[in-house]
């Protein structure tokens, strides 16, 4: 329990400044609308709130790779993490320390388009949690990924990173086209990274379908998660050893 007090820190700095969270569960409201009212006017069926819900939720991930990379990366420029070396910490504890200090923005983005989803005529029910958990699942992913970009750029290539993996989960998660009816590389590129699999399995929870029809996706989220928290620690311990 030694990351706990860094843990407190990294809340206390996440929600000192609240422009990044009002816009990373802002801006999933907006997209819910605005693709719902496109979805009046032009009936097709990856409008409906139903198929719309997971995939704002995936998109607004990406602000967390953002928000978490911007962080560690000021963290290391500043040289407070320099100072924490000093302490008994360990590499996974940093990481540790930082992933859970995102996770309640993860988990209030989730919620938020889910409430706007309900809002907006889908129907919900005890299905609901196993979507959640796939969601968190990837919001671990995306944090980890985070974490492996502020651990190696600064921060102006962590923002133009980001910005590149936000182009990124646009056009190869299927949020916004049916990745099977693309085909091509869209598909190829789109079903080898994990946010077309958490897409594809909630919507299909949300229709009805049992664990049995969507446990390759969750293993597929499962196991980048569990990636990408082993990379983002290897990264920060060797580039605290520079």
């Amino acid at each position: 329990m030694k990351f706990l007090p860094l843990t407190s820190r990294n809340l206390k700095e996440i929600y000192r400044d609240p422009v990044p969270m009002v816009f990373g569960t802002a801006m999933p409201v907006v997209l819910l609308l605005l693709f719902t009212s496109i979805g009046k006017k032009a009936p097709v069926e990856i409008f409906s709130p139903l198929m719309l819900v997971p995939a704002v939720a995936v998109f607004s991930f990406g602000f967390l790779i953002m928000f978490s990379a911007s962080l560690i990366s000021r963290d290391r420029q500043t040289a407070f993490l320099t100072r924490l070396l000093m302490s008994p910490l360990k590499s996974s504890d940093f990481i540790l320390a930082y992933l859970l200090a995102f996770f309640p923005l993860a988990l209030l983005q989730s919620i938020v388009c889910f409430l706007v989803g309900t809002m907006l005529g889908m129907v919900i029910s005890w299905q609901i949690f196993l979507v959640l958990l796939f969601l968190l699942l990837l919001a671990v992913a995306c944090i980890g990924i985070g974490m492996i970009l502020g651990s190696l750029g600064t921060e102006n290539q962590v923002a133009m990173g980001g910005s590149i993996l936000m182009v990124i989960i646009s056009l190869f998660s299927g949020a916004w086209m049916d990745l099977k009816m693309v085909g091509g590389i869209f598909k190829t590129v789109g079903y080898a990274l994990p946010f077309a699999h958490v897409i594809d399995g909630s919507r299909a929870i949300l229709k009805g379908s049992f664990w049995s029809d969507i446990s390759v996706e969750f293993y597929w989220v499962f196991g980048y998660a569990l990636i990408s928290i082993i990379l983002g620690i290897i990264a920060f311990k060797w580039r605290m050893k520079q």
